[in-house]
């Protein structure tokens, strides 16, 4: 019997590592486990680190991870193949498995496998939005999960804190700002080159190509000068005009990464998506 999502709700919370899967390179990658203690099964979440595709890992999220998680949410946060160690779409076919794999195991750790969601910050945005929007796509679902090879990817709604909806704009506005590390950025990713338009969530829309539109919370800084706002109003009024549910919120005299910092919009930001998780759960 499913346990009813209160977002108001306090729960202790037991946190652990197991393994994900090991890279082609050799690395292991991850996941951390955030599991409330409660008699559950509790809705499920898979979080996406962020870094510029470059960096970071399951722990780059971790106060928000925490927050959604004491709520009384399974939250799973997962490393992704950094761009040095293989391009655009490995991160993508690692988001793609860990969502395979979440729904296998969720029930492990008292979670719901039948409306998983998604957390993306950032680089983890744009790589959540890929995800969502093209779940059977056979560039990102090349990881097989013998253990399970009948499930699919399929997501029930993505949530977003500052995504990467067109990573071409973003780069422009690097080009812009002279921002010579976040160029590096998207050439070391989208390589070949190219890729930057095929794997671009706002282009892919100007295509109409088929995609899945499941709800999308996306929440930005006004203040951000890396993805700026402009650039999440005409994804969100693109996804709309495809038949999708976007809310977008901006986060006035925030930037890039203000959730990283206690305050008020932090909190703020945390009870929305708390608040759009129960939504997506009641509908």
């Amino acid at each position: 019997m499913k346990t009813s999502y209160d977002p108001a709700a306090k729960f202790e919370l037991k946190v652990s590592d197991v393994e994900l899967q090991r890279t082609p390179g050799g690395r292991q990658l991850m996941a951390r486990i955030y599991q409330p203690q409660g008699s559950g099964p509790f809705p499920t979440v898979l979080d996406l680190h962020g870094g510029a595709w470059r960096r970071k890992d399951r722990l780059a999220e971790e106060p928000m991870d925490r927050a959604i998680a004491a709520s009384g949410v399974l939250v799973v946060a997962i490393d992704l193949r950094l761009s040095e160690e293989a391009p655009y779409p490995a991160s993508v076919q690692d988001a793609n498995y860990g969502v395979r794999w979440l729904k296998s195991r969720a029930a492990e750790w008292n979670g719901d496998p039948a409306k998983i969601g998604v957390y993306g910050s950032s680089s983890g945005g744009h790589v959540a939005q890929l995800l969502a929007m093209r779940p059977r796509d056979g560039r990102y679902n090349a990881i097989a999960l013998p253990a399970a090879p009948r499930l699919d990817a399929t997501v029930a709604y993505v949530a977003a804190r500052s995504p990467i909806s067109d990573p071409w704009a973003r780069f422009q506005q690097a080009e812009r700002m002279k921002r010579e590390g976040m160029i590096e950025n998207n050439r070391i990713y989208f390589n070949p080159w190219e890729t930057i338009h095929e794997g671009n969530p706002q282009e892919i829309l100007e295509r109409r190509e088929p995609v899945s539109l499941v709800p999308m919370l996306i929440m930005q800084g006004a203040l951000d000068d890396n993805v700026l706002p402009a650039v999440q109003e005409k994804f969100a009024a693109a996804y709309k005009a495809a038949g999708g549910v976007c809310e977008l919120t901006v986060f006035e005299g925030s930037e890039h990464e203000w959730v990283a910092k206690p305050g008020p919009q932090t909190d703020r930001a945390r009870e929305m998506v708390k608040a759009f998780i129960a939504r997506q759960l009641k509908a």
